[in-house]
């Protein structure tokens, strides 16, 4: 009985030392490079943090203010590209938050985020702020999970 339960005492620790989340950075060549010191993604453990995204194209690096429709748009794909490069989608979101410099736009920010986010929706903030980056009128930021790996371990007495 000791010998098992220090076994699986044993296993416990190693998988938290092994879970243990350790900074990496994420970054894809499809979104727009950071304006800033700062990073697209930072993955720990199996959580992705995604810094806000504007709606700047990435082939051009200029942002795309045209219409509202057309910057929340390059905004969610912007966010989808970094999500792309930590191999997740927009499934793997657990939380966003919008910024916008108008909430009569909120209508619109709904209808076109729900288009990206169509079960399952991430828990959400929408704020009104006094400007952002480069004139833009949305940014959003998010949360995104990986699924763990679950493994099985025999208990003492268990065949494999």
């Amino acid at each position: 009985m000791k010998t098992t339960l220090f076994i699986v005492c044993l296993v416990i620790g190693i998988n938290a030392i092994a879970q243990s989340p350790e900074k990496q950075v994420i970054f894809s060549d499809k979104a727009p490079k950071p304006i800033g010191p700062y990073s697209q993604g930072i993955m720990a453990g199996n959580t992705l943090y995604l810094s806000g995204q504007i709606a700047i194209n990435p082939e051009t690096g200029k942002i795309d203010t045209s219409t509202i429709e057309n910057e929340i748009r390059q905004v969610l794909v912007n966010l989808g590209e970094v999500l792309r490069e930590a191999g997740m989608s927009y499934a793997n979101v657990v939380k966003t938050t919008i910024y916008t410099t108008d909430l009569r736009h909120f209508k619109t920010i709904n209808t076109i985020y729900g288009e990206y986010f169509k079960e399952k929706q991430p828990a959400r903030e929408t704020v009104q702020v006094a400007a952002l980056p480069g004139k833009a009128h949305v940014e959003i930021s998010g949360i995104a999970v990986r699924k763990p790996v679950v493994r099985a371990i025999p208990v003492s007495g268990e065949r494999e």
